[in-house]
């Protein structure tokens, strides 16, 4: 569970999750992923992002083929396989204990398949009808060509619905904020025991900041991300700062 303040560009020299350059100062995904669920589901911000996934959905014509790339735990693929149970979902995670967690939540689930290979190794092209990339773009290797990937993966007017994390690591502001929802919710005893129980979260959360401020992991501002959208055959149709600002959604239309 992320979370970003700061809108200082950096280096597209990235690293992907299971192609990690150098392990000491990116995020271990693998140790994430234990304790990934446990504060999102308490965390306004990123229900708030699951909710507005949902709406959208409903908006559009039902996917035949949908692509979710960098899925994490699975939580965005669950709500395409539920509201769009005839669609083809593929779920794409290439850290092994993500991909593991998310097929256990999924199980229920018939229309998913599951590939453990990083974006750049997918060779499908043009078949889908809507890519989900939520918050997994920032730490993949050169943004410009995974966004034409993405592209390649989307048949003419399908669509991109693209989350992405901009701005530097606040973990001090981010623990507040978290703290004080969860105390509300749960009460002081239950806001400890969150906190203890998702501790690895804080850890990890201090590396991708560490990962932003060498270069390692992509920043932006919203004007640098639209850009870099448009540039690799997208039209955007909605774009707008999610995240308490430190994110970016972005709708958009594979132009032909």
């Amino acid at each position: 569970m992320p979370s970003h303040a700061g809108v200082e560009m950096s280096s597209p020299r990235n690293d992907y999750r299971s192609k990690v350059v150098n392990r000491s100062i990116s995020a271990d995904w693998s140790a994430y992923s234990a304790t990934y669920d446990l504060l999102s589901e308490h965390n306004p911000e990123y229900q708030a992002l699951l909710q507005d996934f949902e709406a959208f959905l409903t908006t559009i014509e039902t996917p035949q083929v949908i692509y979710d790339i960098g899925g994490g735990t699975g939580n965005y693929t669950e709500i395409a396989a539920r509201v769009c149970p005839d669609s083809e979902i593929c779920f794409v995670e290439p850290d092994t204990n993500m991909n593991r967690s998310a097929q256990s939540k999924l199980a229920a689930y018939k229309n998913i398949s599951y590939d453990n290979r990083a974006l750049e190794d997918i060779d499908a092209t043009g078949s889908a009808d809507l890519v989900i990339c939520v918050h997994a773009l920032y730490a993949m290797p050169a943004q410009e060509q995974r966004l034409a990937d993405l592209r390649k993966l989307l048949r003419p007017g399908g669509r991109l619905y693209l989350i992405d994390i901009g701005r530097y690591m606040n973990v001090s502001d981010w623990r507040s904020y978290l703290f004080a929802s969860v105390k509300k919710e749960l009460g002081l005893i239950g806001a400890l025991r969150v906190f203890w129980q998702g501790r690895e979260i804080a850890k990890q959360n201090k590396s991708i900041l560490e990962a932003q401020k060498k270069g390692i992991y992509w920043t932006h501002t919203e004007a640098e991300i639209a850009s870099l959208v448009a540039q690799n055959g997208f039209e955007i149709v909605r774009q707008q700062s999610v995240y308490r600002d430190h994110s970016d959604l972005l709708v958009c239309r594979a132009i032909s």
